[in-house]
């Protein structure tokens, strides 16, 4: 090879090298735009859609658990006032959300609606024991009585059944529900609940705007709440906590509607973890979510009893009774971020933020929820009163966990999403690694080759 033909050749391979690189580098915003609009695509609620598929789906296991408290000294409590003491049991586990959504209907506004259809089965395999077993708990009607009837008239109701203020019952009439002595009917935390619905509800197909995805734009026919007596506190905002919009910004709190707790409530970005191979965004329910108006403003309109608060300034409870039709305060498990005297009325609770905050687990990209633990504590009110002789306390009668994300669906995501998102990823990055060096390479060799002193031959010089 002469030198001409070496100098011609590193030429070329300098200039392939660099149009390889730049074209990894075009590749760049190119794919990402291509990720962009096949995220935007299939993200949308519509027929075909890989969110419409998941959306529709029952296949992702969530299972709600149950953790009650059995009081040990219901007679002492009764009859002297002491303070109940409490034992904690649990998991019950159940198995919901197996029954697809029915009545799914598009609508002309970019919205389709749908409602919820409720179920639970018992796990055995997931719980501490039986549904038989028996707990000694709060007797659920001598609180609803007390607080919706007057005093004399409960406490005539009361003498009449021979009920008293605690009750033996089984982890299923509990829950489920049981014909109830004194006023004859069922009664239950959670009754009536199979063969029900939630909603119906309407939400945004993010056909039109993709940042509106599974916002919900009315619920029960209404686009606001009517317990709170405030526009603030009754409007329904954001999704209902399974899926947002694509592509979230951690520093967007992520707004949802809890029909458990009749608000909408938020969360905000706490950190990114590996979950199943995938990385997701961690949200929680920030403390401030559940404190006293005097420590935030925005929930002076939950303060719906400024006695029972202590003048609103009691951390931690919020009030259902306007929405329940019942005396019955939610709360997070073992009263975490509630006032101490909440947590000092009742021995054996032990708040701990590991085990009782609410989180989820979002992909950030097609902004799903992968996991999520939705931990709530029941609690009523009872007492006091000169007619009733029962102390004045909170007593907590159970909370629950829900979550979910199995194996094969995390594989497939994987596969379908962060393997081919990896893939292009690899593909850029290799043409830009590969033009480079050829390009440095060649280039090297080319400044190598043209400092290269010329041999040059001296004439011969005959005599």
């Amino acid at each position: 090879m002469t030198c001409c033909d070496l100098k011609c050749g590193l030429i070329t391979g300098t200039v392939l090298g660099a149009l390889i690189a730049v074209l990894g580098g075009i590749l760049i915003p190119v794919g990402n735009m291509l990720i962009k609009n096949t995220v935007h695509k299939e993200t949308v609620l519509e027929n075909g859609t890989l969110a419409f598929e998941t959306w529709t789906s029952v296949d992702i296991a969530i299972h709600r658990q149950f953790w009650l408290f059995d009081v040990q000294n219901a007679d002492d409590v009764v009859s002297q006032g002491a303070k109940p003491v409490l034992v904690q049991k649990g998991p019950y586990t159940y198995k919901t959300r197996f029954i697809p959504k029915k009545n799914i209907t598009f609508n002309d506004n970019y919205t389709v609606s749908f409602v919820l259809p409720a179920g639970a089965i018992f796990e055995p395999s997931m719980s501490v024991g039986t549904e038989e077993d028996i707990f000694t708990t709060l007797n659920l009607a001598v609180a609803g009585v007390y607080s919706l009837l007057g005093h004399k008239f409960a406490n005539l109701l009361i003498q009449r059944s021979n009920s008293s203020l605690f009750q033996n019952r089984t982890v299923k009439e509990l829950l489920w529900g049981y014909k109830d002595p004194m006023l004859g009917s069922m009664l239950g935390v959670f009754y009536p609940y199979n063969d029900t619905f939630d909603g119906p509800y309407t939400v945004f197909t993010g056909k039109d705007d993709i940042n509106k995805v599974a916002t919900i734009e009315r619920w029960q026919g209404e686009t606001s709440l009517s317990y709170w007596n405030d526009s603030y506190c009754n409007k329904i905002n954001g999704t209902d906590g399974s899926s947002f919009h694509p592509f979230l910004d951690k520093k967007e709190p992520l707004f949802f509607f809890v029909s458990d707790i009749c608000r909408s409530i938020s969360a905000e970005y706490e950190g990114t973890v590996d979950l199943k191979g995938i990385d997701v965004y961690r949200y929680m329910l920030p403390p401030e979510a559940l404190a006293s108006p005097a420590e935030n403003p925005d929930n002076q309109c939950f303060c719906t009893d400024p006695v029972i608060t202590k003048n609103c300034t009691m951390a931690g409870l919020l009030d259902l009774t306007a929405c329940r039709g019942a005396p019955v305060y939610i709360s997070l498990p073992h009263f975490l971020y509630g006032s101490k005297d909440l947590v000092q009325g009742v021995i054996g609770l032990n708040p701990n933020f590991d085990e009782h905050s609410i989180f989820m687990d979002v992909e950030p990209i097609t902004g799903f929820t992968m996991r999520f633990a939705k931990r709530l504590q029941l609690n009523m009110l009872y007492g006091p009163s000169d007619s009733i002789v029962y102390v004045n306390q909170h007593h907590i009668l159970s909370w629950m966990l829900t979550a979910g994300l199995d194996d094969e669906t995390a594989d497939l995501f994987k596969k379908e999403l962060v393997g081919r998102m990896e893939l292009l990823e690899g593909f850029q990055i290799g043409l830009i690694v590969v033009g480079l060096i050829l390009f440095a390479s060649c280039l090297i060799g080319l400044i190598v080759v043209c400092m290269k002193p010329k041999n040059t031959k001296l004439p011969l010089v005959v005599k």
